[in-house]
């Protein structure tokens, strides 16, 4: 069952600095940044709306992962991706529906390489950095190169100032976050294991963000 971030971000302490909503004058600097090193961002106004332009993002026939994101279950895209009426190539179907072990971890390193492959990110510099971690590295191993094209949905509440204060942020909100998410969902404790800068994208039209004006995910 997809987990929302109210279901255990209160037993979870966190740097309330780092998890809030910027101003206009903000948004506008970081876009503008975001834009000089090569990414392309959609700015929204609500999770609806960010669902309708992911969607509209993505053509019909092509190959569609994504990696897991928070941010995407509470804007309802994973719900869309298995049950809703389109026409991708869904992989997340394909590899859950792979009994043998082996062969479904053989078809979730291969679904790197999907035609569009969608997640989210633990923090964005103003200066136009993006910043993400996680244990296995299935969600952000695809955004460096893998993926032929990559959309990235993030709450506005993950801007901060600076690259150095997107790492803080990334260790005191989203740590202690994905942390407590993991041992309700697999009884596991999770880790910054695998992290990743992304500074800039080269390849032009390839790297999308959709910047939404919400608290959304961590």
């Amino acid at each position: 069952m997809p987990q929302q971030k109210a279901d255990y971000a209160d037993d979870t302490e966190i740097d309330d600095e780092l998890d809030r909503l910027p101003d206009d004058e903000t948004v506008e600097e970081t876009v503008a940044n975001l834009e000089e090193r090569g990414f392309d961002v959609i700015v929204v106004d609500d999770a609806d709306k960010a669902l309708e332009t992911v969607k509209s993002q993505i053509p019909d026939g092509v190959s569609v992962m994504n990696g897991h994101s928070t941010t995407l279950e509470e804007i309802g895209f994973d719900e869309f991706l298995s049950e809703g009426d389109h026409e991708w190539e869904s992989l997340p179907d394909q590899i859950w529906g792979i009994d043998d072990d082996a062969e479904r971890q053989t078809a979730r390193r291969e679904s790197q390489t999907a035609d569009y492959f969608l997640g989210g990110i633990n923090a964005v510099a103003q200066t136009g950095e993006l910043v993400a971690a996680d244990l296995s590295g299935s969600r952000i191993g695809a955004y460096p190169f893998a993926a032929g094209n990559v959309v990235i949905v993030t709450g506005a509440n993950k801007v901060v100032p600076t690259l150095s204060d997107a790492f803080d942020r990334l260790e005191s909100v989203a740590y202690p976050l994905e942390n407590e998410r993991a041992q309700e969902a697999y009884g596991a404790e999770s880790a910054i294991a695998k992290q990743l800068v992304y500074r800039r994208e080269t390849e032009e039209g390839r790297t999308t963000v959709v910047l939404v004006r919400e608290q959304l995910g961590y």
